[in-house]
C-alpha cells in the first residue's frame, strides 16, 4: 500500500510517498541515491546494510520503511559530513578494511555502540560487531581502530 512516509534522514527532513512494505535499504538506494549502505545477504545477517534508527543500529534490508516514519535515520553518508568522522579516521589508520564492503555497516555498528558507551571494553566491541561479517578478515584491524577511540576517549595514547 502507497503511504506517505515522513522522516529525518542524515539531519535533514524527507517525505517520500512510498510501497509502506519497501525495504529501508532499497528506499536508501534506489530512491534516494544514497549507495553507502549495502546489500550483502538480503537476510539480516551480514551487517552490511546497517544503518541507524533513532541512534540504534538496525538492519536496513529488513525494516519496512513504514516503521521508520516520524523517526532518525543515519546512513554512513551521515557520519561524517563535516569531513571524516574520529571513527572513519581510525579505520584508516588501521587499515580496518579491505575490499570496503562490510566497512559502512561496520562503522555504523561501531558508532551507536561509542554512542552509548564512550570507553568499550574489547569484550563489548566484540559482542557488538559479532553479527556484522567481513570476507577479507580485516575484524582485528577493525577492533583494533575502534579501541584506538577508547583509548582516545580515556586519554591514553
Amino acid at each position: 500500500m502507497l503511504r506517505t512516509i515522513s522522516f529525518t534522514l542524515n539531519n535533514a527532513r524527507r517525505e517520500l510517498e512510498v510501497d509502506d512494505d519497501r525495504r529501508l535499504l532499497w528506499v536508501l538506494r534506489t530512491d534516494l541515491g544514497l549507495t553507502g549502505t549495502k546489500f550483502g545477504c538480503g537476510q539480516a545477517q551480514c551487517g552490511a546494510c546497517t544503518v541507524l534508527v533513532d541512534g540504534r543500529a538496525v538492519r536496513s534490508c529488513q525494516t519496512p520503511v513504514r516503521t521508520i516514519h516520524g523517526r532518525d535515520v543515519t546512513t554512513i553518508e551521515g557520519l561524517g559530513t563535516n569531513g571524516l568522522h574520529p571513527l572513519q579516521r581510525a579505520f584508516i589508520e588501521h587499515q580496518a578494511f579491505q575490499c570496503g564492503f562490510c566497512t559502512p555497516g561496520m562503522l555504523m555498528a561501531a558508532y551507536a555502540l561509542l554512542s552509548g558507551n564512550r570507553a568499550p571494553d574489547r569484550t563489548q566491541i566484540v559482542s557488538q560487531l559479532d553479527h556484522n561479517l567481513c570476507r577479507c578478515g580485516a575484524h582485528t584491524r577493525i577492533i583494533a581502530a575502534i579501541e584506538s577511540l577508547r583509548a582516545a576517549e580515556r586519554g591514553q595514547p
